[in-house]
């Protein structure tokens, strides 16, 4: 595990430097990249173990970075390193091919952590992201007995930012209603559905395409 090869992608140069001092003591950084072209023009001729990657690059996001480093070589891990915490970002990282999803702030605690589960070909998700969140991304939606998608404008509003993680108050002001009102329209939607919890929600959100990404 010690001699895990690194290459890490972020577009500033400082947080470059700190993962690349987080992970020295366990694993060789073989280089470094500040934006998506850079990384696919150099890495094959470095071949480097795992990619450390942030999702907010110029030019192109770390999600497009990822699907395109996965068709050059598909037996490289990646992990996301990044800000964002809706389940829609996390949901669209794994689908991109990434291995691991590690939130910035939580860096220094699971950046190791992540690199040698990625290692032993395990997926690992930041234990920074809401719980909810975690459970509707490692647990697929499954189509309930008397389902139906025939939700309104309203409730598919809500339900898109409920995917995004928006507690009930955020979604009030943002749709110009009141709570009680948010809250009546998210039980019709599980009653409609055929689901029970949040975490369902946002798996049904995600496995419909019913996001805001």
């Amino acid at each position: 595990m010690f001699g895990a090869r690194v290459f890490i992608v972020d577009d500033h140069p400082l947080i470059v430097d700190s993962l690349r001092q987080l992970i020295e003591p366990n694993f060789t950084v073989v280089g470094s990249a500040h934006d998506a072209n850079e990384l696919l023009c150099r890495v094959r001729d470095i071949n480097p173990d795992v990619v450390l990657l942030d999702a907010s690059l110029p030019e192109m996001s770390g999600f497009e970075a990822a699907r395109r480093l996965k068709i050059l070589m598909p037996a490289v891990r990646i992990i996301m390193v990044t800000m964002l915490t809706e389940a829609i970002s996390v949901s669209e990282a794994f689908k991109a091919g990434v291995s691991g999803y590690v939130l910035k702030h939580s860096a220094s605690d699971e950046l190791r952590e992540a690199i040698e589960s990625v290692m032993t070909n395990k997926r690992y998700i930041s234990r920074s992201i809401d719980p909810e969140v975690r459970e509707s991304i490692e647990h697929t939606w499954v189509r309930p007995e008397g389902y139906t998608s025939d939700l309104t404008a309203r409730k598919r509003e809500i339900l898109v930012l409920i995917a995004d993680g928006r507690p009930t108050k955020d979604i009030a002001q943002a749709l110009n209603i009141s709570m009680k009102t948010v809250e009546f329209h998210k039980a019709n939607i599980t009653r409609k559905l055929g689901v029970h919890t949040t975490s369902d929600l946002i798996k049904f959100a995600l496995a419909q395409g019913i996001t805001s990404l």
